[in-house]
C-alpha cells in the first residue's frame, strides 16, 4: 500500500464525511492507493457514529475509538501502529489542512528521498495572539533542535513509514515529532509550503493553556533528547559539582579554625559563619540531584510501554 493517512478526530461530526470524501478524490485522482484511519479522540458528539457509518461503506476507511479524551499525541500515536502504507501523513479533521497536497507530500517521500515532511502554513487564517506565539515557539524549537522548520506544530506531516515505527509520541510531545525523528536518526527532514484553509465547522478545541504547555514540552523534549537515556549524565554530574563546591567550603572553614587553634588564638565558631550554612545546603542539594540521576536510571530501565490506552471500539482494523 503506497499511502495511509492518519486523522485524529474530537468533536469534529461535521467534517468527518467531507474529509473522507476530498482525500479519496484527490488520491484516486493521482494513482495512489491508501487507506484513511480516523482515531476518534473520546469524542462527546457523534463523530464515531460517522465514523462508523464511513468504515461500513469504504472498506479503505478504519477507525479507532478511544473510551476518553487522551489528547492528539495518543491519537497519533495509537494510528502510527496500525498504519500498513509506506508512506504516512496526518492532518487535522477540521478542514483547515488541505488534502490536495497529498500527492506532493508522497512524492517528495517516495521520489525525493526525504525521511519526514512538515508542512508550513505560510499564510495562516488564526488570531494574531495564536501567530504572534507560534513564530516564538518555532523560533525557540528551530534554536533548540537544529532543525530548520518554520512550523513545527503543523498538523499535515508525511514520513516514512519506518520513521513512524521507530518514535514514541506521548503526553503532548505531537509539537515536537520532527525532534524525535532526529533523535531517532532520520535526518533528511524537509518542509512545504502547505495551503491553510479558514475553520469551516465548529470551534478550536486549544485554549490558552497550550501557549504554557508548549514551553513546557518543548523543555521536556530536549531533556528527553539529551539525556533520557542516562539521565545520571545531567543529574550525577550536577550532583557531584555542587557537592564538591559545598564539601571545600565547608573545608575551608575547618581549616581556617585549625590555624586559629594552632596559633593560639581564639578559633570562631564555624556554625557562626554564614559559609557554613550555605556550604552544607549545597552539599545536601548535590546530593540529592546525585540520587535523582541514580533513580532516574533505575526508573529507565525498568519502565513498561507509556502508551497505553483504552480503544472501545474498532471497524475494518
Amino acid at each position: 500500500m503506497d499511502l495511509s493517512v492518519i486523522i485524529p478526530v474530537y468533536n469534529e461530526e461535521e467534517s468527518v464525511r467531507e474529509l473522507a470524501d476530498w482525500i479519496e478524490r484527490v488520491c484516486t485522482q493521482a494513482n495512489i492507493s491508501f487507506e484513511i484511519i480516523f482515531v476518534d479522540d473520546g469524542s462527546s458528539d457523534s463523530s464515531w457514529t460517522r465514523i462508523t457509518g464511513l468504515a461500513s461503506e469504504r472498506p479503505f476507511i478504519k477507525g479507532l475509538r478511544f473510551r476518553r479524551n487522551y489528547g492528539k499525541a495518543a491519537a497519533l500515536h495509537t494510528g502510527f501502529g496500525e498504519a500498513a502504507g509506506d508512506v504516512v501523513i496526518t492532518m487535522d479533521s477540521d478542514l483547515q489542512d488541505s488534502a490536495d497536497e497529498i500527492p506532493d507530500l508522497v512524492k517528495m517521500i517516495r521520489d525525493d528521498g526525504y525521511d519526514m515532511v512538515s508542512g508550513w502554513k505560510k499564510k495562516r487564517y488564526d488570531p494574531l495572539i495564536k501567530r504572534a506565539t507560534s513564530r516564538i515557539y518555532n523560533g525557540t524549537a528551530r534554536l533548540s533542535s537544529g532543525i530548520r522548520l518554520h512550523d513545527f506544530n503543523c498538523g499535515l506531516k508525511a514520513y516514512r513509514s519506518a520513521v513512524v515505527k521507530s518514535i514514541e509520541v506521548y503526553g503532548e510531545m505531537h509539537r515536537y515529532i520532527p525532534m524525535l525523528a532526529k533523535e531517532a536518526g532520520f535526518r533528511k527532514i524537509g518542509e512545504k509550503i502547505v495551503e491553510h484553509r479558514p475553520r469551516k465547522y465548529g470551534t478550536t478545541k486549544y485554549g490558552f493553556d497550550r501557549f504554557i504547555k508548549g514551553y513546557l514540552d518543548l523543555l521536556t523534549i530536549g531533556f528527553i533528547t539529551r539525556f533520557g537515556k542516562s539521565p545520571m549524565h545531567l543529574f550525577g554530574s550536577l550532583g557531584t559539582l555542587m557537592f564538591l563546591v559545598g564539601f571545600i567550603m565547608a573545608g575551608y572553614l575547618g581549616i581556617r579554625k585549625l590555624v586559629f587553634l594552632q596559633q593560639h588564638l581564639k578559633a570562631p565558631l564555624v556554625t557562626d559563619s554564614p559559609f557554613f550554612y550555605i556550604a552544607l545546603t549545597v552539599m545536601i542539594i548535590g546530593s540529592l540531584l546525585f540520587l535523582t540521576g541514580f533513580l532516574g536510571e533505575l526508573i529507565n530501565r525498568t519502565s513498561s510501554e507509556r502508551n497505553v490506552y483504552l480503544i472501545g471500539d474498532k471497524v475494518n482494523l
